[in-house]
This record gives C-alpha cells, sequence and structure tokens, in this order.
C-alpha cells in the first residue's frame, strides 16, 4: 500500500515538473524553478504592458477630433467620404478598421 505522504510527493513534483515545461526551465531544484517561473511571469507582465501600450496609441489614431462624414446612395450600395482637417497618421487604416467591425466590404479605398 502507498501512503498518502508518497502521494502527496509525487502530485507535488509532477506540479513541478509541468511548471518547469511550461515556463520553459532547465532548472533541476524546486527552488529554481519556482525562480525561473517567477522570471517567466515579469516577461508576460512586460508584454502584456507592451500590448496595452501599442493599442493605447493606436486608439489615439483611431480617434479623429474633427471628421466630416459624407454618405451618398449609389445604385449598388454607398459612396462614405470621410473628411479631417488633420493629416491623422493611420485614419484610413481606423476606417478600414471600422468598417469591417460594422460588418461592410470596403471596395475602393482612396486618400489625398
Amino acid at each position: 500500500m502507498v501512503s498518502r505522504e508518497h502521494n502527496k510527493g509525487s502530485s507535488l513534483h509532477e506540479k513541478f515538473q509541468l511548471l518547469r515545461s511550461v515556463t520553459n526551465s532547465h532548472a533541476e531544484s524546486e527552488t529554481s524553478i519556482i525562480v525561473d517561473a517567477s522570471k517567466y511571469i515579469k516577461k508576460l507582465k512586460q508584454k502584456v504592458e507592451k500590448i496595452n501600450n501599442a493599442t493605447t496609441s493606436e486608439q489615439y489614431f483611431c480617434d479623429p477630433t474633427d471628421p466630416m462624414v459624407t454618405v451618398e446612395t449609389l445604385e449598388k450600395g454607398f459612396m462614405i467620404k470621410v473628411t479631417s482637417g488633420k493629416n491623422e497618421a493611420g485614419m484610413l487604416v481606423c476606417v478600414l478598421e471600422a468598417f469591417e467591425d460594422l460588418g461592410l466590404d470596403v471596395v475602393e479605398a482612396r486618400v489625398s
């Protein structure tokens, strides 16, 4: 019969091995595995911050303050004109993404 402590130890060892594999650690000792896991978590947090910062910058470009939008009905669809007094970098991309989010197909897009 196998003792409870042996089962607990075996289960804990399996969990450390799982943690080791998930964090790509090559450490052998449990303490080193935990240190590697901590470093791995810090790197993940930095990546998340970087993505959040990039998303915030993109939102800046996608939030023009003075666009004028006109919509004309055509025989087959619509012509939508977006005019802005500011030269916003990424304006066309933002407008196209907005149409895509609405489920609209853009047939032609021009910038002038």
